[in-house]
């Protein structure tokens, strides 16, 4: 599902609703927000092709493509051929719903 950006905007500024987020959303929230600690914190030690997913992009941004390409493995998914913003907007639309 492609996301728009008004949607993009409204799930950023939603501090308020972020208790209600699974762990893989609130990991895509803090890292929109300029957190990626707090990020790799929710999905750090979770099980699952989901947060594998997560933790693969999360790795990737940071630099370490190597830990990258393990969690890409992990989540059964290729590193995507896209900016970190365009997988970062694609995993939302995946996992928001």
């Amino acid at each position: 599902m492609k996301i728009d950006e008004i949607l993009i905007a409204e799930f950023l500024g939603s501090a308020d609703k972020i208790k209600a987020y699974s762990p893989i959303v609130k990991a895509l929230w803090f890292d929109g927000n300029g957190d990626w600690e707090k990020a790799h914190n929710e999905v750090d030690g979770l099980d699952g092709k989901a947060a594998a997913r997560i933790h693969a992009y999360l790795h990737r941004k940071e630099g370490d493509q190597w830990n990258a390409d393990y969690w890409y493995r992990r989540a059964g998914e290729p590193c995507p051929d896209m900016t970190l913003d365009e997988e970062w907007a694609e995993l939302l639309g995946r996992y928001l719903n």
